[in-house]
C-alpha cells in the first residue's frame, strides 16, 4: 500500500510540476497569459475545450495504468515493473503525447496567439526526438521481446482503428 501511494504522489507531483504541467500550463501561460480573444466565436471555444478535455484524457488513464498495472510511476526514471499495452496503449504506443498534442492544439485554437500555433510542432519535434533517442532504446532494453512485439504491432503516433490484443486487460 506504501508503494502504491508513493507512486500516485510521484506520478501527480511529475504531472503538475513536470513534464506535462511545464508543456501544458505553464509554457502556455507564459505565452498567452491565458488571455482569450474578444469576441472569439462560443463554437471555437467549445471546441478548444473539447480538444483539451479529450487530449487529458490519455494522461490521466495512462497515469492510473501506469500506476495500477505496471506498478511504477509516470516519471522516464522511475519506470513502471511491467510494460503498460492495455487501454489506450492497444491503439498507440504513446497515447499521452499524442494526447497532450491534441490538448496544446486546443490551446492554440483557443487562445489565437501565433506562438501557439507553432509551439506544439516544437513539442512534437522534442517529444519525437526523446522517444526516439531515449524512450524507445531504454524500454527495449528494459522489457527486450516483449517491448519489440509491442513495437510491431502498435503504431508511434497514429492510433490504429482496432485495437492491439496483447493480452493485457
Amino acid at each position: 500500500m506504501a508503494s502504491l501511494r508513493r507512486s500516485v504522489i510521484v506520478s501527480v507531483l511529475f504531472a503538475v510540476v513536470g513534464g506535462p504541467g511545464i508543456v501544458l500550463i505553464y509554457l502556455p501561460f507564459w505565452i498567452t497569459r491565458f488571455r482569450i480573444p474578444a469576441g472569439e466565436p462560443w463554437w471555437q471555444m467549445l471546441l478548444a475545450a473539447t480538444l483539451v478535455a479529450i487530449g487529458v484524457a490519455p494522461l490521466v488513464e495512462s497515469a492510473r495504468r501506469f500506476i495500477v498495472v505496471g506498478r511504477g510511476t509516470l516519471v522516464p526514471t522511475v519506470p513502471t515493473e511491467h510494460l503498460v499495452v492495455g487501454g489506450f496503449y492497444r491503439h498507440v504506443r504513446n497515447p499521452m503525447y499524442v494526447g497532450i498534442l491534441l490538448a496544446l492544439g486546443g490551446e492554440a485554437l483557443l487562445f489565437e496567439r501565433r506562438a501557439m500555433i507553432v509551439y506544439p510542432a516544437i513539442v512534437w519535434l522534442v517529444i519525437h526526438l526523446f522517444v526516439l533517442l531515449y524512450e524507445e532504446p531504454a524500454l527495449t532494453r528494459r522489457y527486450g521481446v516483449e517491448y519489440l512485439r509491442f513495437k510491431r504491432n502498435v503504431p508511434r503516433w497514429l492510433p490504429r482503428l482496432t485495437a492491439w490484443r496483447s493480452g493485457e486487460q
